[in-house]
């Protein structure tokens, strides 16, 4: 199997030090959140503006790591578990995390977005501009709603 690299094309600033929100929320006001890219990129960001959201890609560098059991614990099925994949821990084989995100402004090579469930400092590894085409009308909750046993 090859062997994958990427390299961060940034980093994340957030108010988050030790612990990030389990999700994101459009309305976080504990901000400022910022996608600080380097230098390079800056030209990439060309025309970013013209979207209202963006998908925030990025390494969770301080998850635990994936210990091979394939299984998770969400913290609201409180004890539950469910299968590695059906779940967002960050402690998993390849530790990418992803956000969606209203983009608030760019300025020179810094984007401003709402709220986001990331460490400050974390390497941001791409963004794509989130679209119509990304939103699906009936994607259920899964699991989400099973009473804890």
């Amino acid at each position: 199997m090859n062997i994958i690299v990427y390299r961060p094309i940034g980093v994340i600033r957030t108010p988050y030090s030790d612990m990030a929100p389990f999700q994101a929320e459009e309305c976080d006001a504990e901000g400022p959140f910022v996608l600080e890219l380097l230098p390079e990129y800056e030209t990439a960001l060309e025309d970013l503006e013209c979207f209202r959201y963006i998908i925030v890609l990025f390494h969770m560098d301080r998850a635990r790591g994936y210990n091979g059991s394939g299984v998770a614990h969400p913290p609201s099925l409180k004890g539950g578990i469910v299968g590695l994949f059906a779940s967002r821990s960050p402690n998993r084989p390849n530790p990418i995390g992803l956000d969606v995100a209203r983009l608030l402004g760019i300025e020179g090579r810094k984007v401003y977005t709402s709220g986001l469930s990331v460490l400050d400092e974390t390497p941001l590894i791409d963004i794509k501009p989130y679209t119509r085409m990304d939103s699906k009308s009936d994607p259920g909750d899964g699991w989400a709603n099973r009473q804890p046993m």
